[in-house]
C-alpha cells in the first residue's frame, strides 16, 4: 500500500509542478480507489499533499522567477472565505453526493483543458486603467470560487487559478503555473485550519506522510521540468487520463445514489 503511494504521489507531484492548474485533481480518487480512504478524509488528505507540494513547487518556480508572491498570496487571501464555507459543506455532504461532484469535478477540468489548449495564443492581459471596479469583482469572485473549491473538494483549484490569472491579470502561462501553486497553498492551509477537529482528521498518517513525501520530490521534478520544455505533450496525456478517472468516479459514485 505504501509502494502505491509512493508512486500515485510521484505522479501527482510531477503533474501539479509542471502544469500547475489541474495537476492535483487525481489525488482525490487516489486515495479513495487505490488506498482505500474514504470520501471524507480523502479530501482533507489532499489538502495535506496539495498544500505541502504546492509550496514546494512555488519555492522552485520562485527561482526561475515564475512566481509573483504578493498577487498569489493575495488571490489565496481572497479566497479564505470561500476556503472555510467550502470546508463546512464537504463535511455535512453525503459520500456518494461528494464523489458524484468530484466526477462532474474531473469532466469539467478535462473540457477546460481541452479549450484551453486550442486557444492557447499567448496571454490576454486585463486593462488596468479601465474597468477598474469590474476587474476587482472578477478577481474576488474567481478567487471566492477557487477557495470554494478547494475547501469542498481538497483540491488546488489550479485550473481555476490559471486562467484567471492570465486571462484577468494579464500573466504569461510559466508565471501563472508557477503564481498559481502560491494561490493553492494559501487556499489548502484555509481548508485544512476549518476542519481541524473534526473527525475527518484521523488519518493513516505513515500513508499520508509516504504520499507527500513523494508528491514533493515530484513536484521538485515536474517544476524544473516546465522551466526547461513545453508541456503540452504531459498537458494532452494528463487531460485523458483526468477525463477517464472521472468517468470511473462518476459512475461508481452513481451505483451509490440510486
Amino acid at each position: 500500500m505504501v509502494l502505491i503511494a509512493i508512486a500515485t504521489g510521484l505522479l501527482i507531484g510531477a503533474s501539479l509542478g509542471a502544469l500547475g492548474g489541474g495537476g492535483s485533481i487525481l489525488t482525490v480518487p487516489a486515495l479513495v480507489y487505490l488506498l482505500g480512504q474514504s470520501p471524507h478524509r480523502a479530501t482533507t488528505a489532499s489538502l495535506i499533499v496539495v498544500g505541502t507540494a504546492a509550496v514546494v513547487g512555488a519555492a522552485i518556480h520562485a527561482r526561475g522567477r515564475r512566481v509573483r508572491l504578493r498577487a498569489g498570496v493575495l488571490f489565496g487571501l481572497l479566497g479564505v472565505a470561500g476556503s472555510y464555507a467550502g470546508s463546512r459543506a464537504s463535511a455535512a455532504m453525503p459520500a456518494s453526493v461528494l464523489l458524484a461532484g468530484f466526477g462532474l469535478l474531473m469532466l469539467a477540468v478535462a473540457v477546460v483543458m481541452i479549450r484551453g489548449r486550442r486557444g492557447r495564443g499567448g496571454p490576454i492581459p486585463a486593462g488596468p486603467s479601465r474597468g477598474g471596479t469590474q476587474h476587482i469583482i472578477r478577481v474576488a469572485a474567481a478567487a471566492t470560487g477557487v477557495g470554494l473549491i478547494t475547501g469542498f473538494f481538497g483540491v488546488g483549484g489550479g485550473f481555476v487559478v490559471v486562467p484567471a490569472l492570465v486571462l484577468v491579470l494579464g500573466f504569461d502561462m510559466p508565471t501563472a503555473a508557477g503564481t498559481s501553486l502560491v494561490v493553492i497553498a494559501v487556499n489548502s492551509a484555509a481548508a485544512l485550519a476549518a476542519r481541524a477537529g473534526h473527525a475527518s482528521l484521523a488519518l493513516d498518517w505513515p500513508l499520508i506522510g509516504a504520499f507527500a513525501v513523494a508528491a514533493v520530490i515530484g513536484a521538485v521534478a515536474g517544476s524544473s521540468l516546465a522551466g526547461r520544455a513545453a508541456p503540452q505533450r504531459l498537458n494532452a496525456a494528463f487531460t485523458a487520463l483526468v477525463a477517464l478517472v472521472g468517468c470511473y468516479t462518476l459512475s461508481r459514485s452513481l451505483s451509490g445514489l440510486l
